[in-house]
């Protein structure tokens, strides 16, 4: 057991994880503000590339010295860990308000457990099983429930959210099985080099990004929002992530997913998003599922 296992987490690293929680919580409301004037693939695609231009310097010395294996793994963690998840929240939230979707976010440590069990063999316990049943009791209660406050209708575009939580899930297990020897921060900055591309592509190739900068209104506004979103929502919070887990323990920078949701619902709360009894009630089923299926049998 290492030093940092033993040692009770000082009041430096509860501010980290203080600012983890509202760096990463406040990313859907910034999703929100950037969709009020680009449509969710430049979004998405603007998310990406600013997050990669700012992590370039730490990822280009590196390049030589990767194997065509890394090369490969590198490539499709940056595929279902950052581009893939980018565009799914933008579709996502051109229907579901940011609060919710930072609440179904929560998921994400089910789908870890789920994918390490079924594609990678690892085993689960009993608890693990229960929070993966209440945990989809919480995201169904979220997905049926209406911003008119009952289960009227059904918002599929909250599915669009769970489908970037099962592509992290997938994500952290290939972090776990597939890299030994690569440090986080230059597994995250090549990974994001090599979405660039692919991103710049959509962005002037496929949206009206090009025709909305020459005097769209709200533009600057929100293409800030959106290099906020990239540079502090992505780069930086995986830094501070990082040096999270090095002060800490992993359990204890993880338990960040139980804050991320309070900070999305009081986002959603100042700029009147739509609300009703059920998203908190989806919350606590959630969060409940989260803590179950990760505690381990003592």
């Amino acid at each position: 057991m290492t030093e940092n296992e033993n040692a009770t987490p000082g009041l430096v690293a509860w501010g980290m994880l203080a600012l983890l929680a509202l760096i990463w919580g406040s990313s859907f409301i910034l999703i929100k503000l950037g969709l009020e004037v680009f449509d969710p693939l430049a979004v998405g695609a603007i998310r990406i590339l600013t997050a990669s231009m700012v992590l370039t310097p730490l990822s280009l010395p590196v390049l030589r010295k990767l194997s065509g294996y890394q090369v490969r793994w590198l490539f499709i963690t940056g595929l279902v860990g950052s581009f893939l998840p980018a565009f799914l929240f933008a579709i996502a939230q051109t229907r579901v308000p940011s609060g919710p979707t930072g609440v179904l976010n929560a998921l994400t440590p089910i789908f870890t457990l789920m994918v390490g069990a079924f594609v990678f063999g690892k085993s689960l316990q009993r608890n693990n099983i229960l929070g993966i049943v209440i945990g989809f009791t919480g995201s169904v209660i979220m997905v049926m429930a209406s911003g008119k406050g009952g289960f009227d209708e059904v918002n599929y575009f909250a599915l669009f959210v769970i489908l970037a939580t099962v592509c992290y899930g997938f994500n952290v297990n290939i972090l776990k099985e597939k890299f030994y020897v690569l440090s986080p921060i230059v597994i995250t900055s090549v990974s994001l080099l090599f979405m660039a591309p692919f991103a710049a592509i959509i962005l002037f190739g496929f949206t009206p990004f090009v025709e909305q900068a020459q005097g769209a209104k709200g533009f600057w506004p929100a293409l800030g929002y959106l290099s906020i979103l990239g540079v502090i929502g992505t780069a930086i919070a995986l830094i501070i992530f990082n040096q999270l887990i090095k002060k800490t323990t992993p359990l204890f920078a993880s338990s960040v997913t139980y804050l991320i949701p309070i900070v999305a619902l009081v986002w959603g709360f100042i700029f009147d998003e739509p609300n009703n009894i059920y998203q908190p009630v989806g919350m606590v089923f959630i969060l409940a599922g989260v803590y179950l299926g990760n505690s381990k049998k003592k």
